[in-house]
């Protein structure tokens, strides 16, 4: 029986894992779920796979969770340290982190010693904090596996092939909801109409990212991390279709690409059921479709956020911290209707070329602390659009 824990089980990522799981119960035991506010969905999960283990980490939600089940054999914690107290040594068979935002990376880190595996889509802790994590990892001896439907495709396409074996890497984007949409009208997006991605069912923040494609910069920067490849062998190609995730030439003369339906259950099943263990049902690909994709570059002055990729270090640092929190607080803001669409990518690129935002590009992340004060900094300047 494997051992799991989810960090995040209510957000979609999450529920589709237990979408999974619930499917082939008896060979699985969850040892822990967490969640911030959703306590609704996460009472359900408790009682439907009859988990002995939660973290809340809203502390208003925890010490009224707490009264609710008090009668109950759950352990309910309120932060990550009580990791210790939950696990015996290396016990987890596989971990999930689904947690959003840079919250996530504390409990990367924490968790890695306990886990054989993690799988980890939470594109912030990748981004801000990979050295970290990749040193945990080694220290550990925790298989990684990523995610993201475009770095899982690429982790599935190059297997032990090396930067000095590829030519160039594309990963893919949808064009988000806005590109066939006229550039003069795009100060009168709105969230509601940035909510509505043509081919993804995902949260509001990676789905306004989606819409700016800042999502794809993100990815094209954990791309770098994860698979040591240079920056200039990354690119982005625009495919409405989202059949194809990613395609990798090689200096050999091969070209291959991955086609999956638009559903993260795939990526997440073929984490956990590797080589094969285990089959699942898939839409039937319709060739009339595949004879007619169409791929496009990306349109700079739709989507001027891609202008990042060319002001970008080339090792870790802490100017990806900057990149991140700042765009955090952008789309919240957007969110909250506080700033246009187009604000989103102004005030982001005013940001990255101010001077005090640039010494970041030379300073390699030390530890988590150092990564949340800055985060922390960012978003008070964000605040005060004093940038």
């Amino acid at each position: 029986m494997k051992k799991i824990a989810i960090l995040g089980s209510t957000g979609s990522i999450g529920k589709s894992l237990l979408d999974i799981i619930n499917k082939d119960k008896k060979n699985f035991e969850i040892l822990l779920l967490t969640a911030d506010k959703n306590i609704k969905e996460l009472s359900f999960q408790i009682k439907k796979f009859k988990v002995r283990n939660v973290i809340i980490t809203n502390e208003i939600e925890f010490i009224n969770f707490k009264k609710k089940f008090a009668n109950k054999k759950v352990n309910i914690f309120n932060n990550f340290n009580s990791f210790k107290k939950i696990f015996k040594n290396k016990n987890i068979d596989y971990a999930m982190n689904a947690i959003t935002g840079l919250d996530g990376l504390n409990p990367t880190l924490k968790i890695i010693k306990y886990t054989k595996k993690i799988a980890i889509a939470n594109k912030e802790s990748i981004i801000c904090g990979w050295s970290l994590i990749k040193n945990e990892l080694k220290k550990s001896k925790t298989e990684f596996i990523p995610i993201d439907s475009e770095h899982f495709s690429i982790w599935s396409l190059i297997e032990k092939a090396k930067d000095n074996d590829i030519e160039k890497l594309f990963i893919t984007a949808s064009g988000g909801p806005f590109n066939n949409y006229p550039i003069k009208k795009f100060t009168k997006i709105t969230p509601k109409s940035a909510l509505k991605h043509p081919n993804w069912k995902m949260g509001k923040k990676i789905t306004i990212d989606s819409a700016t494609m800042m999502n794809k910069v993100f990815e094209i920067i954990e791309a770098r991390k994860i698979f040591d490849i240079e920056y200039n062998k990354l690119n982005i190609l625009v495919h409405p279709k989202s059949y194809v995730h990613a395609i990798v030439k090689f200096k050999n003369g091969l070209t291959k690409m991955l086609i999956h339906d638009t559903n993260m259950i795939i990526p997440i099943f073929n984490s956990l059921y590797p080589n094969f263990q285990k089959t699942i049902k898939s839409d039937n690909l319709d060739f009339k479709i595949i004879n007619n994709l169409n791929f496009n570059r990306v349109d700079i002055k739709k989507f001027p956020v891609i202008k990042i990729l060319k002001m970008l270090p080339k090792k870790n640092s802490l100017f990806e911290t900057v990149i991140v929190s700042a765009n955090d607080k952008l789309v919240h803001l957007f969110l909250e209707g506080k700033i246009n669409f187009t604000d989103i990518s102004k005030y982001l690129l005013r940001i990255i070329n101010n001077k005090k935002f640039k010494k970041y590009k030379r300073i390699t992340p030390r530890n988590i602390a150092q990564i949340e004060q800055l985060s922390n900094y960012v978003s008070l300047k964000i605040s005060s659009l004093s940038v």
